[in-house]
C-alpha cells in the first residue's frame, strides 16, 4: 500500500498552496484544480470543503474517488475516503492550530464543512468504495 512519506506530511502539515482536482465524469482526466485547506492528524491528510456536500470539488470526488492534489511543491495521486465521527474533533483543532487568526476559521470548523470532510485511505489503485479524502496511490 503506498503511504504519506513523514517527510511528505510535514511539508504539507506548514504548507498553505493545496490544490485538489479529482477526475472528471470520463474517470481519466483531471478537473480543474481547487484550492482547499488540508491539514495532517497524525500518519494522515484531511481535507474539507468550504461550502459543505455541494462543492463541485467534493461531489465529483464522492463520484469518482480518486483523483489529484498539488501541495508543497508535491503532485500526488490520491484517493478519497469521507470520514465522520469523533476525528472531526482532532481534524478542527489541526484547522485552528494551522490557520488560527483566519476569518475563514470558523466555517472550516463548522457543521457545514465537517459533512464534507475526507481522509486519505493508503491505495495501490483505485478501490470501489472511497469516497472524499486524499492518500497516494501507487503509479499506475
Amino acid at each position: 500500500m503506498a503511504a504519506w512519506q513523514e517527510a511528505e506530511l510535514e511539508r504539507i502539515a506548514v504548507a498553505d498552496d493545496s490544490r485538489i482536482a479529482p477526475f472528471r465524469d470520463d474517470g481519466v482526466t483531471y478537473g480543474t484544480p481547487t484550492w482547499i485547506w488540508s491539514v495532517v492528524v497524525d500518519d494522515a491528510l484531511y481535507v474539507r470543503a468550504y461550502t459543505g456536500k455541494a462543492s463541485s470539488w467534493y461531489k465529483a470526488a464522492v463520484w469518482q474517488k480518486a483523483g489529484r492534489i498539488v501541495e508543497a511543491g508535491m503532485t500526488k495521486e490520491v484517493t478519497f475516503e469521507v470520514v465522520d465521527g469523533p476525528i472531526n474533533d482532532r481534524i478542527n483543532e489541526a484547522y485552528r492550530q494551522k490557520y488560527r487568526g483566519s476569518q475563514c476559521l470558523g466555517p472550516m470548523i463548522g457543521a457545514r464543512a465537517q459533512a464534507a470532510a475526507g481522509q486519505g485511505d493508503p491505495s495501490r489503485r483505485r478501490r470501489s468504495g472511497l469516497i472524499g479524502g486524499l492518500t497516494p496511490m501507487e503509479p499506475r
